[in-house]
Order: C-alpha cells, then sequence, then structure tokens
C-alpha cells in the first residue's frame, strides 16, 4: 500500500508560513518590500496592538488586475522572476513567492487592489489559505492589504509571541531597514492609531535623521569608495558616537538589507585605536555590485547573502571607512602602555599615574557601602547560610572564633581575624594585597586566595541592585536640575516596558511628547550618570532578548556592567578587605553575571608545582 502522498496546498503553506512569518515584523516585513517593489512613491503601514491584531500596508504603486490578485495567493506565484536565468539577475526584494501565499495560511487577509488604468478595483477575503469572497470594488489606485488576527489558526505560535513592546521593536526595526534605503519614498507608520515615524522624501542622510533623530546630523561621516563592478557609499558615525551595543549597524547590498559579520568586521577594523573598549560604530553602508556576483537566494528571510568574491568587498568597505575617517582628521592614536605586550612591571605605576580613577569619589559609597554587616545575621540568613559555611571552611573558622564573632553583634566582618596557619597568635590578620591595581590575593588555609576585582564588584552592584528592584526598595535621589532625553519611538517603546523596574530602583521620570524628564535617580548614584545611564539601560535592553533573564536580572545586570569599578583601581588594604566579605556575602561568589569566573584558589600543592 503506498503511503507518500502529496500534501495539500493549505497545510504545504502552513509548513512554509514557518519558516517566513515567524512573527508580525517577518509580515511587515514581506509587505513593505511588495509595495516598494510595486514602485510606490507613498506607503503607509498602520498596525495595532504590535500587530497582533492589525498590520496593514497602503501603498500607490502600480496595483494588480483581478487575476493577478487572485494569483499572487498562489504558492511560487510571483511576478519578479520567469526563468533560471533571471534567478540571477534579481534586483527585486521579492523573488520566491512564498510571502504572500505563507501570510494567508496563517491570518485573515482583505486586500483591495486597482490598476491605475482601471476603473473598478478588486475585494479579495481570505483566511487560512481559503477564498472567502471575492468582488469588483471601488476603490484608489495601489494596493491596500490588512492582516487580521495574525496565527489565528495555529495557537501554539501566538502563545510564543513575546509582549506587545517587544514585539513592536521588531516591527520598527524592519521598518528602518526598508525605510532607510528606500529615500525617495515616503513612509508613515502609526501604532494604534498614533503617528510613530512621518518620514518625507529626501536622500539618505535626511532619512538617517529622520528615523534616529536630530543628534545624529553633527555625527554623519559621509564615505564612499569604488572599484570596477562594485560601489560602497553611505555614513558613518563619528567614533564618539559609538555605542556600546549593536543595532545601528546597516549593510544593503543592491538595496537589500543584509547581515554579514565578515563586512562587520571590516568596518570595525578601519575605526581600529579610534573606538572605546566593547564599542560599536554606528554605519549605514549601501553597496552596489553585480547581481550576477551574488547570491540572495540563500534563506527565506534574504538577509543573508554570498559573494562570489568576499575579501574584494572586505577590502572596499575598509578603504571607504579609513578614508572616510581619515578625511575628518580622525587617525588612530598609539598608546603602548595599554597593549599587554609592552607593559611591564616598570611602567605599570606610570599607566597608573596617568589613567586612575578615584571611582569613590564618583560613586560615592555605592561599591563599598559604609554600613557595617552583622556576622550573625548572615548566619541566620537562609539564603547566606550554605554559602557563609563554605567560606568559614576555606578560612578555617573554629567553634571559639564563633562564639566570640556572635558575641560582638555590631562587629563587621571587615574587621574579623582568622586563626593563623602557625598558630602564633590567634588575632594575627590574613594578608591581602593588590596585585598590579586589578587583582587581590589573599591568604586563606590551604593556599591563595586569588579575586578579580571588577568582575567581584560586578557581583555584588548586580546583587544589590536586583534586590532593590524585587523589593521596590530604591531611595530616590531629587536631581536639582532635570534631565531631558530625546528618545526615538522604539526607545520609548522599550522604556515603557522597562518601567516598573526603573521605579523600583529608584530612577524617576515623566514622558512628555518624545523626551523624557528625569528628574529623580537611585541614591548614591553620581549626579552625572542619570541620562546615559538610562540611555545605556535602553540600548542593553534592544538586544538582550535571548539572554535567558528577567527584566529585572537584565536590568541589574546593565547597571552593574555600567558602574562597576575598572581594571588598575587602586584600592587599600580595608577596601580590599570589605569587597572580598561583600562578595562571600552574595549568593553566588563564584561567577560574575555574565557568566565570568570571579576567582581562583591555588592550593599549596599547586603553587609548588609551579616552581618544579
Amino acid at each position: 500500500m503506498n503511503i507518500i502522498r502529496l500534501l495539500p496546498d493549505s497545510l504545504a503553506n502552513q509548513i512554509a508560513a514557518g519558516e517566513v512569518v515567524q512573527r508580525p515584523a517577518s509580515v511587515v516585513k514581506e509587505l513593505l518590500e511588495n509595495a516598494v517593489d510595486a514602485g510606490s512613491k507613498h506607503i503607509q503601514l498602520s498596525i495595532k496592538e504590535a500587530g497582533k491584531t492589525l498590520i496593514q500596508v497602503i501603498d500607490d504603486g502600480s496595483g494588480m488586475s483581478e487575476i493577478d490578485a487572485r494569483m499572487s495567493f498562489e504558492r511560487h506565484a510571483t511576478s519578479k522572476i520567469k526563468t533560471v536565468e533571471d534567478l540571477f539577475q534579481i534586483y527585486t526584494f521579492g523573488f520566491r513567492g512564498e510571502a504572500l501565499a505563507s501570510i494567508a495560511a496563517v491570518a485573515q487577509v482583505e486586500m483591495k487592489t486597482k490598476k491605475h488604468e482601471e476603473e473598478l478595483g478588486t475585494f479579495l477575503h481570505l483566511a487560512g489559505s481559503q477564498v472567502i469572497e471575492q468582488q469588483p470594488i471601488q476603490c484608489s489606485s495601489g494596493t491596500s492589504i490588512a492582516i487580521k488576527n495574525l496565527f489565528f489558526n495555529v495557537p501554539a505560535r501566538r502563545n510564543f509571541l513575546k509582549s506587545n513592546p517587544i514585539e513592536l521593536r521588531h516591527i520598527i526595526e524592519e521598518f528602518h531597514r526598508v525605510a532607510l534605503i528606500n529615500p525617495e519614498i515616503e513612509f508613515s507608520f502609526y501604532h494604534n492609531d498614533a503617528e510613530i515615524y512621518y518620514l518625507k522624501q529626501g536622500n539618505l542622510a535626511n532619512r538617517i535623521i529622520g528615523v534616529f533623530g536630530k543628534n545624529y546630523k553633527q555625527n554623519l561621516i559621509p564615505c564612499q569608495e569604488e572599484i570596477q563592478n562594485m560601489t560602497v557609499k553611505g555614513y558613518v558615525g563619528k567614533p564618539e558616537f559609538a555605542k556600546k551595543t549593536r543595532g545601528e549597524q546597516f549593510f544593503f547590498v543592491n538595496n537589500r538589507f543584509i547581515k554579514h559579520s565578515y563586512l562587520h568586521h571590516a568596518v570595525v577594523s578601519a575605526f581600529e585605536g579610534l573606538l572605546p573598549d566593547d564599542s560599536f560604530p554606528f554605519y549605514v553602508l549601501v553597496i552596489e555590485t553585480d547581481p550576477q556576483k551574488i547570491d540572495v537566494n540563500v534563506h527565506p528571510t534574504k538577509t543573508e547573502i554570498k559573494f562570489e568574491d568576499e575579501k574584494t568587498a572586505y577590502a572596499l568597505i575598509r578603504a571607504a571607512v579609513r578614508q572616510a575617517l581619515g578625511k575628518h582628521h580622525l587617525s588612530p592614536k598609539m598608546d603602548f602602555d595599554l597593549d599587554t605586550n609592552f607593559t611591564t612591571a616598570g611602567n605599570l605605576d606610570h599607566y597608573q599615574a596617568e589613567h586612575e580613577v578615584d571611582w569613590r569619589k564618583e560613586l560615592g559609597d555605592l561599591p563599598l557601602t559604609s554600613q557595617t554587616t552583622n556576622y550573625t545575621q548572615f548566619r541566620n540568613n537562609p539564603l547566606q547560610k550554605s554559602n557563609l559555611q563554605h567560606w568559614e571552611q576555606l578560612y578555617d573558622f573554629d567553634n571559639e572564633m564563633r562564639k566570640v564573632l556572635e558575641s560582638k553583634q555590631q562587629q563587621s566582618i571587615e574587621t574579623l581575624t582568622f586563626e593563623s596557619d602557625n598558630n602564633e597568635s590567634d588575632t594575627e590578620t590574613k594578608k591581602v594585597f593588590q596585585l598590579h591595581n586589578r587583582f587581590i590575593i589573599s591568604q586563606i588555609k590551604s593556599g591563595v586566595l586569588l579575586i578579580d576585582q571588577q568582575a567581584a564588584h560586578e557581583r555584588i552592584l548586580h546583587e544589590r541592585f536586583l534586590q532593590n528592584i524585587e523589593g521596590g526598595k530604591g531611595n530616590i535621589q531629587q536631581l536639582l536640575f532635570p534631565e531631558t532625553l530625546h528618545l526615538s519611538p522604539p526607545d520609548r517603546a522599550i522604556l515603557g516596558e522597562m518601567e516598573w523596574e526603573l521605579r523600583n530602583l529608584g530612577f524617576d521620570y515623566h514622558l512628555e511628547d518624545n523626551r523624557v524628564i528625569v528628574s529623580g535617580i537611585p541614591a548614591n548614584l553620581p549626579i552625572k550618570v542619570e541620562a546615559s545611564l538610562i540611555e545605556q539601560l535602553i540600548e542593553q535592553a534592544k538586544f538582550s532578548e535571548n539572554l535567558n533573564l528577567t527584566k529585572a536580572e537584565k536590568i541589574a545586570f546593565s547597571m552593574s556592567k555600567r558602574l562597576s569599578m575598572k581594571h588598575f583601581t587602586s584600592l587599600s588594604e580595608e577596601e580590599s578587605k570589605a569587597l572580598i566579605d561583600q562578595l562571600f556575602a552574595c549568593s553566588n561568589p563564584n561567577y560574575s553575571p555574565d557568566g565570568r569566573k570571579i576567582l581562583k584558589i591555588l592550593s599549596m600543592d599547586e603553587i609548588a608545582n609551579l616552581l618544579l
């Protein structure tokens, strides 16, 4: 009995939709690209409930006839290619003929379309790949397509959608990618009937400013380079305009947005010596090349591409960016003291003298609070008890020492004394010192404890911020002069998503149009960081969605990274001891919030083996 059979079109479309339609942003991408391919001059995007209820795109493009309108929802039906040769001469966005068929398989679709030379248009209503209604209609020239109740017949997929702010952010990202490369087209974007963007026709520079804000105007550097069969042009941001997170990096090849880590490295290498550590430059670069030299038929999302000669593209992009930076008198500066290959014990003092930062002055008493912590309170805390017992064994606490400590309720862990290894004195304090102002070394029972002071400080701050957020105990420090932030629509959406956590942490602010007025910050933060800190929290939230962390953990992580002491920070012996004590009081003293090891124990045998 034969068991292989041909799948029904409705089922095949649903399977295809699993790759093409991953979330509302996927639908927005396909509809906007179709509108651009239709030769539109004005495109309007309207969504409701972050695209879960409605996604509508209205354009004034070429429109479709009655037969074309019906055929557009069939699988592998397209107007973009006709022969195999056309596959290697693609200048349009779409060409697979899968998008509309896949969308119609998992949503309710209503389309109105009319060609400019015709008097009547066509109305189509589909649901789950089935045509419900088709009839002539009076409508404007062009096409209006509305996607309603996405994944109405695939409840499992709908349940896996993220919150509205997150889905809206993805939609805005897709809108940016289409709007940036088509500055000659007027775009408008509405969410829940509120205008998010209105972008007039113009050039690429005007479009960048319209999408990202007026503050980009003074930070754009034009670049252009050309060789045979390939041209690179666009804009890069000034080095001081770089951000700590990815996101505002755009490559377009023949007007198609792509992601390409190899070409991204070309841009970063051109900025070598100019960017701060762990920073990413802004760039919008357009590559024009012979379509026969590239392959865009790699993935259904069409964001991956293969070059026939990637090395040439790499060299061209790197040269274009370096030349643009050179023309604006931005050249790398070499500091051999920063290169560990040239750093020796003899010149570390020179480095510290020029680069030493008084973080206690910057952060007040936030990193190492002056409030003493009672040893008995740690022992009675079930969350810390097992952890503290581990460190008691490490430091060889004995019963008599516990009795002494528990009898002194106000004594800080900072003043704890440990039994000496040779038993010469019960009050001899273990030696604690810094190594090159980067590591803390402490003598313990079995050998030596080595601590990365920056990673340890991040762990301490992370748990303190997290406790304030979850407990709503963050104290507010009111600002004498409120700070004003200008945020883009996607950044405002992210801020709204984090509002509960930020207010619990101690931030006080209110919104006025596209501005955020910050009137209060968490107590003990330096006054000068309130604006930059909120901006960095927003930037970090953009690209931490895939981390398996709650929103509170992400915010605490970002703040701990931002406010922790850096390498080469000088600490006194008392401060080093306090840092160790606060680290031992954390729930996880072994690893930093981003998974780096904080400490390493070298036993006497391991130390001895190093000298063999």
